[in-house]
């Protein structure tokens, strides 16, 4: 079949009912953009392209569907990379698409040229160029079913001066394939051990959500063992919150609840599951990683298998697959061992974690230290982070979709919200990237349109997307609402200078004169300031309720005290030891 290059390049994206792209227009994609609107895509032109990325990342978390991300070869794509490998360890099937400098002109340092192929070789799944033009629907098709089997972003790299080509070709078929059920052999051993166990204990992960029936499946097997349900970090919404085997989330800021009952466990299966050391590192104090405990560990991907610990049985597999399989091979009496004290057990420990949960108002300090003592004496009157999110949870929806920034802030949350369904917290992942917070939200909102949805970042997160409310004020975007917890700092580093810097705070105070609040009203948007848990609930309902009936987008500034929560990495930070000693004295003269 006869036709263009741009023409192939977008009908193969038609195939495989890519439907969306995130970016800046660039001169370099204009062949192709050109004809989106006709191709029935739209394009979501972003005010910067790192937050563009981001809101693919949440477009396609919150559908399971791929999106596409793309801008101007060079500084353009150079500003996709945080993004992307965000999308890598967050497991995102996206298409990058990347322009690249003309052929004729490539190493003369030509205007906006840039090797974009090894920028990224570490950032994605998979990655191909085009090398002539009649070969860029089988690169597309390729790249996109790579990314769909890898389970993360995969690029194509397209010289510009391969658009508007005439060539000859055919549109090639979208070929899908069949995810694996687990080996034979490992699922049998993996149910004769659960069938044996007297405390079996379930540590679902970022797999469950991905696999078709994934949630469906790990519950059906956890009702057969009575076994209690704990999650990964950062994924609340792979188990339905309200379940009685629900324990919560593992790891940092998560439940203690999940965090004991899992010490206790002598069989834990690791369903869908890399097992990264937030969702296994000491929680409050809590080493409770269950060394002694047989651990069956299920993922898709076999090089994440025994990576960070060591396992019993490894099970390369679709976690739904897999959970459906060694719950047809367990034997009749799995589960039985203990099964009513396990249950009771299960309610009593639940509901004292629930207990002291609603109850926490404040941070802790750690001995010898006194910030957090110091932050609530300086501003009495003020909100404390976890009264915020007391607040916060007063006023959530049923069923939305939130996204987390990452922060010290947003992380203290990490043990309150849950949910019914999969698809529902969007969080940055092991990357651990600042601004994700609002792109994502922004992406998943454009996803699920009739799904209420909800922001959450720290002022200084917020920061580097904030120049997203110039772009999402447009008639065509959706509303959302946006909530930035601010207390004019760096927390998460502020806390390891409190710890291991002796309060010398370099780089960590932000500008109290900023109003975030203002910023949002100064871009079309509505922007609320709150200081108290009342008003902060009741403007958190008015918010939704404008979002969903009057399409308007609200930020939500929360004023709160500088009170700090546990930092990231005790794992990773010592006092520092000054052995030379460092004086200003000894500065070059200018």
């Amino acid at each position: 079949m006869l036709m263009t290059t741009e023409e192939a390049f977008v009908k193969t994206l038609q195939a495989h009912g890519i439907r969306h792209a995130f970016g800046i227009i660039g001169s370099a994609m204009m062949p192709i953009s050109d004809i989106f609107p006709a191709a029935g895509i739209t394009f979501w032109d972003c005010a910067h392209e790192g937050s563009a990325g981001m809101m693919a990342d949440g477009y396609t978390r919150a559908t399971g569907e791929m999106s596409m991300m793309i801008a101007q070869n060079g500084p353009g794509i150079t500003n996709f990379v945080t993004a992307v490998k965000t999308a890598y360890w967050n497991h995102t099937p996206c298409l990058l698409v990347t322009p690249q400098a003309a052929n004729k002109t490539i190493g003369q340092g030509g205007f906006q040229e840039m090797e974009q192929m090894n920028l990224f070789k570490d950032c994605v799944a998979y990655q191909e160029e085009v090398r002539d033009p009649t070969r860029i629907c089988e690169v597309l098709a390729r790249v996109i079913a790579k990314a769909k089997r890898l389970s993360g972003p995969a690029q194509i790299n397209i010289p510009r001066d391969f658009w508007t080509q005439v060539i000859d070709i055919d549109i090639p078929e979208p070929v899908e394939f069949e995810t694996s059920p687990g080996g034979t052999d490992s699922i049998a051993k993996a149910a004769q051990m659960l069938s044996e166990a007297k405390f079996p204990v379930i540590l679902n992960g970022a797999g469950v959500v991905l696999a078709a029936g994934g949630i469906a499946a790990s519950r059906v097997l956890a009702e057969r063992l009575d076994a209690p349900v704990c999650v990964g970090y950062q994924h609340n919404d792979a188990f339905p919150g309200s379940h009685p085997l629900f324990a919560g989330p593992l790891g940092y800021n998560g439940s203690k609840a999940g965090m004991e009952l899992i010490s206790k466990a002598d069989v834990v299966l690791a369903l869908g599951t890399r097992l990264n050391p937030f969702s296994t590192l000491p929680g409050y104090g809590i080493d409770y990683w269950p060394t002694s405990a047989k651990i069956i560990q299920v993922d898709i991907n076999p090089d994440r298998i025994g990576l960070t610990k060591k396992v019993t049985v490894g099970i390369v597999g679709d976690a739904a697959k897999v959970a459906q399989g060694i719950a047809a091979h367990l034997s009749d009496t799995a589960g039985d061992a203990g099964r009513a004290d396990r249950k009771a057990l299960i309610a009593q420990t639940k509901s004292a974690w629930a207990q002291e949960l609603t109850s926490l108002d404040h941070e802790q300090d750690d001995p010898g230290t006194t910030w957090n003592q110091r932050a609530r004496a300086a501003r009495p009157d003020w909100m404390s982070p976890r009264q915020a999110w007391r607040a916060i949870q007063a006023a959530m929806p049923e069923d939305p979709i939130i996204s987390s920034d990452i922060g010290n802030n947003c992380a203290i949350g990490n043990a309150y919200p849950s949910f019914p369904t999969g698809r529902k917290y969007l969080a940055p992942g092991l990357f651990g990237p600042c601004g994700y917070g609002l792109p994502a939200i922004i992406g998943a909102k454009i996803g699920q349109p009739h799904v209420p949805v909800i922001g959450f970042a720290g002022d200084g997160a917020l920061g580097i997307s904030v120049n997203e409310l110039t772009a999402i004020g447009r008639d065509e975007w959706p509303a959302i609402t946006q909530i930035v917890f601010r207390n004019y700092q760096w927390g998460a580093e502020k806390r390891n200078s409190t710890l291991w810097f002796d309060d010398n705070f370099v780089g960590t105070e932000l500008d109290m004169k900023v109003s975030y609040a203002g910023i949002a009203q100064a871009c079309g948007l509505k922007g609320v300031q709150v200081t108290t848990m009342a008003d902060l609930t009741a403007a958190l309902k008015v918010a939704i309720t404008d979002q969903m009936e009057n399409r308007t987008t609200t930020l939500i500034e929360v004023i709160l005290n500088q009170e700090l929560g546990e930092p990231f990495r005790r794992d990773a930070m010592k006092k520092p030891v000054r052995v030379a000693g460092i004086s200003a004295a000894d500065m070059a003269a200018e």
